[in-house]
């Protein structure tokens, strides 16, 4: 492992000596190093009696900023092997530089997008060293790179559907792969079944195919299958959009026996069933064994989609579809008409991370964990009136809203007028009906527990201020919640 010396730190490192305290300020400026890539990641640290003695410090000085450094993630120790640099899991840090607002100050609770993990780095650099070979082509792939539909293939059938990489369509990001689908196997009037609550974009593109929407409800118990199964019968729905993993946004997981059963009555409807698995990486507690719903499908009407966005990150905006290779080939060419082909590097650099999956995983079970307990707490100390079931996995708590008659004139049962509110506290959110049809779900409240958990403890508070005083007057401003955010 590289190291550097006392002396080589102590003549990067550029502390005013009269800052107080000293020992922040030197944490800041190592971390300011670290992030400048000055210090680079991995590498050890002088001992603490040695940079002390170098900076004509106390070694207690030293010792109090370096465990500052590890207490924000920028240091790692081990006993008999000194101390050296590291990054912080991006999630549980607020301020880390994936972490952005969108430029209102407001804290972004309506949005459920992890940050980006620390994989991520280095999945980028070895893609870019990947991508010279690629560029002798012309870059455009309609079906996505074959390395990447390998990746995605083998995943499928680790999971018990064996899948052949000629099965997968590469997209760009799990709504275009949904554009795709409804687009080519949707027309004006089709009967589209969907949960309620549901995802609110396959709403929005159902609309845009003038299909006819039927809903059915669902909760944190999840699916009940003669329900699911008699709207599907009686509607006579041509497409069923289904989220059985970790569902958004109740959180919900669907056992075998209602995915053996909803796939069953879609043969006998002659119904094509669209799967969106794209939480279904994120298991945060010990869940019992499902088979992908796929597995049940004997006749090649489930189609399946994915995405690097949960698991991974949003930015990279990589999807795709798992389908029957003939089916691959017709959206292969329909979506000539939408966008041609996915990017090259970011189809690289999810094919590396593909390679990084494990790893991935437990640190995003790690920071979701620290950032549920933190929000469920928060919840339950400072508005206990509300309501909700804590999932196993996914991003998201659906909380029902309870009015307070303590607050006659709080928007406690509008999840509306409370969202009206918190903007004025510094929180934007996702009321209910965003995740139904009109003037459904008004009163229930979608949080996500993908930010920092003390971002999402002061965000609570905020929010109880909104719904024990209302809207604040409009000429004030909102001010960050953390200056990064």
């Amino acid at each position: 492992m590289r190291h550097l010396s006392a002396a080589q730190v102590a003549r990067l490192v550029n502390v005013d000596r009269g800052a107080r305290p000293y020992y922040r300020a030197l944490a800041d400026g190592l971390r300011n190093l670290i992030m400048d890539g000055q210090i680079p990641v991995r590498v050890r640290m002088p001992a603490e009696r040695h940079l002390a003695e170098i900076l004509k410090v106390s070694r207690t000085t030293v010792t109090s900023a370096y465990d500052l450094l590890r207490e924000r993630g920028y240091l790692e120790s081990r006993q008999g092997s000194g101390s050296w640099t590291a990054l912080p899991d991006p999630a549980t840090t607020p301020d880390n530089p994936w972490l952005s607002t969108d430029g209102d100050g407001l804290v972004q609770l309506h949005c459920a997008a992890p940050p980006a993990p620390s994989a991520l780095r280095s999945a980028m650099l070895e893609a870019v060293d990947d991508l010279p070979r690629y560029g002798m082509g012309n870059g455009y792939d309609p079906i996505g790179l074959p390395v990447l539909r390998e990746r995605i293939a083998a995943r499928y059938t680790a999971r018990g559907l064996a899948t052949r990489p000629e099965q997968i369509v590469v997209t760009t990001g799990s709504q275009h792969a949904i554009q795709l689908v409804l687009g080519l196997l949707v027309g004006p009037g089709d009967p589209v079944l969907v949960e309620s609550p549901t995802y609110p974009h396959v709403i929005d593109v159902a609309r845009q195919r003038s299909a006819r929407i039927v809903p059915v409800g669902i909760s944190h118990e999840g699916w009940q299958a003669d329900l699911l199964v008699g709207a599907m019968r009686q509607s006579g729905a041509r497409l069923a959009y289904l989220m059985p993993d970790f569902q958004n946004p109740t959180g919900a997981l669907m056992d075998d026996a209602t995915r053996a059963a909803v796939v069953g009555a879609a043969r006998r409807t002659d119904t094509l069933v669209l799967v969106d698995e794209t939480w279904l990486e994120l298991a945060l507690d010990e869940v019992p064994h499902t088979s992908p719903m796929g597995a049940f499908d004997t006749d090649s009407r489930v189609i399946s989609i994915g995405s690097a966005s949960k698991l991974w990150w949003g930015g990279l905006r990589i999807g795709w579809i798992r389908t029957t290779a003939a089916l691959a080939r017709r959206l292969a060419m329909h979506r000539a008409a939408v966008d041609i082909a996915s990017p090259v590097l970011e189809q690289l650099v999810v094919a590396r991370l593909f390679d990084r999956l494990e790893e991935t995983r437990a640190e995003r079970r790690r920071s979701l964990r620290a950032a549920r307990e933190a929000l469920v707490s928060a919840l339950r100390s400072q508005l206990p009136e509300w309501t909700f079931t804590v999932p196993r996995g996914g991003g998201t708590l659906w909380v029902r809203l309870n009015g307070d008659s303590a607050h006659p004139n709080a928007p406690d049962s509008s999840a509306t007028l409370l969202a009206e509110a918190a903007a004025g506290y510094g929180v934007r959110l996702a009321p209910g009906p965003w995740f139904g049809l009109e003037g459904t779900l008004e009163g229930y409240l979608r949080l996500p527990y993908t930010q920092p958990p003390q971002v999402l403890s002061e965000a609570v508070t905020r929010l109880r201020a909104a719904r024990d005083h209302g809207p604040v007057a409009a000429s004030r401003s909102p001010d960050p919640l953390i200056a990064m955010v």
